[in-house]
């Protein structure tokens, strides 16, 4: 009988350790989730970093579409929340003087329990056009809205830049697909 509860014991603990994987793989594979708006047309994702990119159709009288662009880096990576926000107003400038900053709106939210930080603001657009090419678009009557998601495997990022009138027709469709956001 001693004999037996050795086998016994490791039966149960293999069984134990067994039980506990699925667990362990779902939450290693716990991603961001989210619901993408009717008339978001998905394109090819350019780069390893992009989660999903999609082109926002124009809106009259606009002659160029919108693009919206969801970034994930891994954890800890991207930079802080205050960092990107910063980041992203500087690439809008101003035609009157005042900085961009001044101009900025920011937003705290949460979605389905994620802290989620945006920011819209409207201007000429004058990003890099690759990071570090030393080339700069020139893009006046843009809006920029952006969003900084926070969960618990890292930052998630999405950046919606276009035509002002374009941005301003998707704007509903973009507040509920950060709304949509949720992680599991």
């Amino acid at each position: 009988m001693i004999g037996m509860r050795k086998p016994t014991l490791l039966i149960l603990i293999a069984l134990a350790c067994l039980l506990g994987l699925p667990r362990i793989k779902a939450s290693q594979q716990s991603s961001l989730k989210f619901t993408v708006p009717a008339g978001w047309v998905e394109e090819e994702r350019t780069s390893s970093m992009r989660v999903a990119q999609y082109k926002l159709p124009r809106a009259a009288p606009d002659t160029e579409d919108a693009s919206l662009v969801l970034y994930y880096f891994g954890q800890g990576q991207g930079g802080s929340t205050a960092a990107n926000i910063e980041r992203w107003i500087s690439q809008m400038k101003q035609e009157d003087g005042i900085a961009s900053k001044d101009k900025a709106k920011e937003e705290n939210l949460e979605a389905n329990g994620l802290k989620v930080s945006t920011i819209d603001v409207a201007g000429t657009y004058v990003a890099e056009t690759a990071p570090g090419s030393g080339a700069f678009l020139n893009k006046p009557g843009y809006r920029l809205r952006a969003a900084v998601v926070e969960t618990p495997k890292g930052s998630y990022f999405v950046k919606l830049v276009g035509p002002e009138k374009t941005v301003a027709h998707w704007n509903e469709s973009f507040l509920s697909y950060i709304r949509s956001f949720e992680f599991r």
